[in-house]
């Protein structure tokens, strides 16, 4: 008998496998098998899920993110198959929004979404990388000689420099930063 459990809300999965070794297989003899990520162990596993399948005793198998075709070959053999996966967590974009005020030119915007973004821990280094890579593409989409070119190519003198100049007078990243942010201007 095969019994199947996967996905990625790993803790809740194996709770229930477990407590399926228990109801089942009490005082059995558990043997753990590593992942399938070993290739050497992967063609030998999926080569012996039939004979897995028509034992009397029990086989537990857990795997976190099988590809399709193995979890379809699993489950077609799995006398019980349960998948546990974790909500998926929304990818925090928001440090970009910080560029995009950049590229706007919206002081106010971009004041409130660089304290925004030291207060979440980000650290100044990458803010100021958010900034340079927003700077970088006001350049690259501009027309040469243009107003937004112009710009672009100012923005990213001046961020480039900002490390330096910090570096130069003691001052720490984040406080260049935050002068350099009250202080700039749209053209």
């Amino acid at each position: 008998m095969l019994y199947f459990f996967s996905g990625t809300d790993r803790n809740r999965a194996r709770a229930v496998m477990h407590a399926e070794i228990e109801r089942l297989a009490k005082g059995g003899t558990v043997v753990r098998i590593t992942d399938l990520a070993n290739e050497d162990m992967r063609a030998l596993a999926l080569d012996a899920i039939p004979y897995m399948a028509t034992l009397k005793e029990a086989v537990f198998w857990f795997e976190e993110k099988p590809d399709a075709d193995t979890r379809r070959k699993i489950e077609k053999r799995a006398e019980k198959s349960v998948r546990h996966d974790a909500p998926k967590k929304e990818k925090d974009n928001s440090v970009f929004s910080l560029a995009e005020a950049l590229q706007s030119g919206d002081k106010k915007r971009m004041w409130i979404e660089y304290q925004s973004a030291l207060a979440k821990g980000n650290a100044p280094e990458a803010i100021h990388g958010i900034l340079f890579w927003g700077a970088k593409k006001i350049l690259l989409t501009a027309h040469t000689g243009s107003a937004e070119w112009k710009r672009g190519t100012a923005l990213i003198a001046e961020l480039a420099e900002i490390p330096h100049e910090a570096r130069r007078r003691s001052v720490e990243l984040e406080y260049a930063l935050e002068r350099y942010i009250l202080n700039i201007n749209k053209a």
